[in-house]
């Protein structure tokens, strides 16, 4: 059933929404709330779901490419919010209902062509972010690395 409140179908692609999703979900609570401040015009968001707090099983294969099982739960957090017309969903790790309930109102505003812009620069900002620490990872995990070789002896 379809709100007569419910703006159509934003013209956002569905593996752009999923990568925004996937980033906003990365994101911590501190990035979040600065770019809500930063909005020159904050929308009022309705609660549809949330935010709610429960276990999420989590799978993993072995080598990355084994058969998958079951690895254990984590908690997770999730909400959705009806703004300006538009349902935006968020999840989060942790218990931390306020982040989630964010990340719901950055992807509502993605879909809405005057807000779009300034959750681009976000996801952008968040991008660069996880960038970074990934980089500093690999220096730091590089710094470690041990080269094992093999000498050949001869069997004459």
């Amino acid at each position: 059933m379809v709100s007569s409140v419910t703006r159509p179908a934003s013209g956002i692609a569905p593996e752009r929404r999923k990568a925004a999703m996937g980033l906003l979900a990365k994101a911590t609570r501190h990035e979040l709330d600065e770019a809500w401040k930063a909005l020159p015009q904050r929308p009022d968001a309705e609660p549809v779901r949330g935010p709610e707090t429960g276990l999420v099983m989590v799978r993993g294969r072995i080598g990355g490419g084994g058969q998958p099982f079951n690895l254990g739960e984590v908690t997770a957090t999730r909400a959705s919010v009806r703004l300006d017309g538009v349902v935006g969903h968020g999840q989060a790790l942790g218990t931390d209902g306020e982040k989630a309930r964010l990340a719901a109102v950055f992807d509502a505003l993605l879909q809405l062509p005057e807000h779009a812009p300034a959750v681009e620069r976000l996801l952008a900002d968040i991008a660069a972010r996880i960038a970074a620490e990934d980089a500093r990872k690999a220096r730091e995990t590089a710094a470690t690395r041990v080269d094992f070789f093999t000498m050949v002896r001869g069997d004459d």
